[in-house]
Parts: structure tokens; C-alpha cells; sequence
């Protein structure tokens, strides 16, 4: 299958990238003394892989228009990859299936009953760039007042790059800001001709320092459940387990929710919600379906 120059290039800059992460010692091969750059040669790659040199070094430098299953799982294979990375990898070259862009998800009465229902955890409907469609108002409340945002910046990736009160929140802001950009790019090749994924993109390389460095390491990752740790304004430290509840996962719609991990984060999300208890039980974006409208 023929690929465009750009996905070309960044699948040569991605293989760059995983190439200087395996050692040497990774792979069986002996040090060898001194390197001028980190991770494996070109040609250790090539001759690892069973493909000629030239030809590895088109692929790394974009000239490489129809690489075979059999050599992108073979370099794959020297290269370390994990099962994001390996998906990454193929949709790249071309082998995996990039969504149609389509209009903002459709929120429905069943999705924001599972908000009101999820109080006093906090709980959001989020689409695959991070867009929030709906919050209840534990999650409204957690870190600022969401709806005091305007609609374009109520992203999570956007929020806790650029707005002071949600990075604040981050206990562990490496990781968090680190994970997020590489979702972010993971997903991103299937969504090239999305208008919402490419304004988020440039918006966050213009604005944030911080996520051009992460996105040009060239890290990938998949979704997974994960323990996360935040500061909120109101209540203080919560230590919370952050999961997806999939609506559509080959969109990347789904319902996000954080459940304590202790009983001190129990109760301080109890807290949190009879602070803010007067507000409705969940608010949506006013461009979404149903955005106007709020639960008593």
C-alpha cells in the first residue's frame, strides 16, 4: 500500500527515535566501545532485521514507499516495540484504518444518567483528542470550574498543558503530561484528516513548550487503566484509579471515571461533592447534543 510523504516521514523519524532507545546489549550484540549516538547503527538494525542496509536507511529517511509485512515486523521486531508502538508502527506504513472524521459525538440521556449516577467520583464524557463533551460536578468542581472555559478549551490535553489550575493539580506532572502527548500521538495518524485533531495539534506546539518536547520524543501509548494522583483546590490529595468506560472505542468515545484508591480519597470526594452540591448533577458543552441542558 502507497503512503503519503508525510506519514513516510514521520515513521522515519518514529524508527529514528525507537532506534536510539535499544542498546546494543538489548539485542546481543557486543558494545562495541564508544558510540557517537546513543541506541543501535543503521546497519545493526538492517543486518538484525534480514533487510539490506539501503534500504532500512530509505525507510528511516521517508524514500521508502511500499515496505512489506514481512520487513515492518521484522524491524519491529529488533526495535523492541510493544503493542502500541507496533500499532503505531502499521498504521504509519499504511496498514491500519483511518477513521472517517465525523460530527461531535452524540450525547445521550443514558450517558449523562451514568454521570449522575457516578457522584461522587468524578466522571466525564470525553472523545479521542480529549475534547469534554459532559462533566458531573465532581469532575466540574475538581480542579476550577470547567464551565467558566470557554467551550474550545475545555480539552484535557489543552487544560493541563497550558492552564495554570489544572497542571497545578498534577503530583506527578511528568507522567501525566508525558502519557497524554503520547496517546495523543498515537492515535493521531488515524485521524490526519480530522479539522479537530489537527487545530488541537497546532494549538498545543504553538502554546506549550513542554508538549513540542514530548511530542518530538516520539512516544506512543495506548489507553489503560491507570493510578493517578491529583491536588484539588477544595479538598487536597486525591489518589484515584483513572479508567474508561467505552461508548465507541474504535472512536475513542468513552465515559472516564476515577474511583479512590483509599478511604481518605473516599471521603474527600464525598466532601468535594456536598461542597458543590447545590450545582446540577452533570453539565455538558453547549456544542454537543443536548449541550444546553443540565441534570437537577
Amino acid at each position: 500500500m502507497t503512503t503519503s510523504a508525510s506519514d513516510r516521514s514521520a515513521l522515519g523519524a518514529f524508527l529514528r527515535a525507537r532506534r536510539a532507545r535499544v542498546t546494543p546489549g538489548d539485542v546481543g550484540l557486543p558494545s562495541g566501545g564508544r558510540r557517537r549516538t546513543p541506541g543501535l547503527r543503521r546497519e545493526e538494525v538492517a543486518q538484525l532485521a534480514g533487510v539490506g542496509v539501503t534500504w532500512y536507511t530509505w525507510l528511516e529517511q521517508g524514500r521508502a514507499r511500499n515496505a512489506s509485512d514481512q520487513v515492518l515486523e521484522a524491524v519491529a521486531r529488533v526495535l523492541r516495540l510493544d503493542a502500541a508502538e507496533h500499532r503505531h508502527l502499521m498504521v504509519l506504513a499504511g496498514r491500519g484504518t483511518a477513521p472517517e472524521p465525523g460530527p461531535p459525538m452524540d450525547l445521550r440521556p443514558e450517558h449523562t444518567a451514568v454521570l449522575a449516577k457516578m457522584l461522587p467520583y468524578p466522571a466525564a464524557v470525553q472523545t479521542d483528542c480529549y475534547d469534554l463533551v459532559a462533566a458531573n460536578r465532581t469532575y466540574r468542581y475538581l480542579f476550577a470550574d470547567l464551565d467558566t472555559y470557554p467551550v474550545e478549551e475545555r480539552n484535557c490535553a489543552w487544560l493541563m498543558f497550558t492552564e495554570p489550575n489544572w497542571r497545578n493539580s498534577l503530583v506527578d506532572e511528568d507522567t501525566v503530561l508525558r502519557e497524554i502527548t503520547a496517546r495523543l500521538r498515537n492515535r493521531q495518524p488515524e485521524h490526519r484528516d480530522d479539522p479537530r485533531w489537527n487545530a488541537l495539534i497546532a494549538r498545543l506546539r504553538q502554546e506549550s513548550p513542554d508538549f513540542v518536547r514530548y511530542w518530538e520524543s516520539y512516544e506512543v501509548a495506548a489507553d489503560r487503566t491507570q493510578r493517578r494522583r491529583y491536588v484539588s483546590p477544595r479538598v487536597g490529595t486525591l489518589d484515584v484509579q483513572f479508567q474508561s468506560l467505552w461508548l465507541d472505542r474504535a472512536r475513542g468515545e468513552r465515559i472516564i471515571v476515577m474511583t479512590p484508591v483509599d478511604h481518605t480519597t473516599a471521603q474527600r470526594l464525598e466532601r468535594l461533592d456536598s461542597l458543590v452540591g447545590a450545582a446540577p448533577a452533570w453539565t455538558a458543552r453547549s456544542d454537543s447534543a443536548d449541550g444546553s441542558a443540565a441534570g437537577a
